[in-house]
């Protein structure tokens, strides 16, 4: 297990996006294609290359989603662009923050199941910021700071007890110092549709969440009427249970 850790936290500290381009096995008749995968704020797209990578050897056609975090326009707009470049029925996955953005940009025609990962499911009107009033208050979201120019960051002394307590100190310790900003105007932003009223949806529930409430992440998937899997893990959990979060989108991609 803690070289699979340390295989993924390398992944994730390169910057570099490595998804199968080759089909290594048939996928089961009906199930889209197509896995789209939208990362959440102050990570960057490689923090789903885990997951990529187990969904490519599978058989997948797998998009990794690279989201400005300047706006909540313009990571919607990043991932339309991916849904555009997709042939078929295709799964959208959101991560955190990335929850938001499949809930605006989900109702795309080609999306046919939403899976949300320790994710934010806002309804029509709702923000981030309205999520994180409403719920429960946690150790990430207290220690979330925003810097001169308006952009949010999560303390790094707190980033890696509250993020990725499950990662290597040392690996977490590096992500807290590399991490992206996501701009206020994100966090204020409603959205406007929920595409989750509209598609089958699946929720994986991080049981040690210390940035989004499990209890909430519970609310969430309930208000969603989402099939649930819960795993052990942190707000991490998709590096550190990349293999129980790939088989919840697989059994989304079979959903009608």
């Amino acid at each position: 297990m803690r070289n699979t850790l340390l295989s993924a936290a390398t992944v994730l500290l390169t910057g570099t996006t490595l998804v199968g381009s080759v089909r290594s096995a048939e996928l089961p008749k009906g199930a889209a294609h197509n896995i789209v995968l939208v990362h959440g704020a102050f990570v960057d797209q490689t923090s789903w290359q885990p997951v990529a990578d187990i969904l490519a050897k599978d058989g997948y056609n797998v998009t990794l989603v690279e989201n400005p975090l300047t706006s909540l326009v313009a990571d919607v707009n990043a991932t339309k662009q991916a849904l555009a470049k997709q042939e078929g029925k295709t799964v959208l996955v959101g991560h955190s923050w990335g929850g938001v953005v499949i809930t605006q940009a989900g109702n795309d025609p080609k999306v046919s199941a939403l899976v949300y990962v320790s994710a934010f499911a806002p309804d029509v009107g709702q923000s981030l910021a309205t999520l994180a009033k409403s719920g429960p208050a946690t150790e990430g979201s207290a220690a979330i700071r925003p810097d001169d120019k308006g952009n949010l960051y999560i303390d790094p002394k707190v980033f890696p007890s509250a993020v990725a307590a499950d990662l290597p100190p040392k690996i977490a310790e590096s992500l807290a110092n590399r991490q992206l900003p996501l701009n206020h105007t994100a966090f204020e932003a409603p959205v406007d549709t929920a595409a989750w009223r509209n598609k089958p949806t699946f929720y994986v529930i991080s049981t040690k969440d210390k940035v989004i409430a499990p209890e909430a992440q519970k609310l969430f998937a309930a208000e969603m009427k989402a099939q649930t899997t819960e795993v052990i893990g942190s707000h991490a959990s998709l590096v550190v249970h990349a293999k129980e979060v790939a088989a919840v989108i697989e059994k989304a991609a079979l959903a009608k």
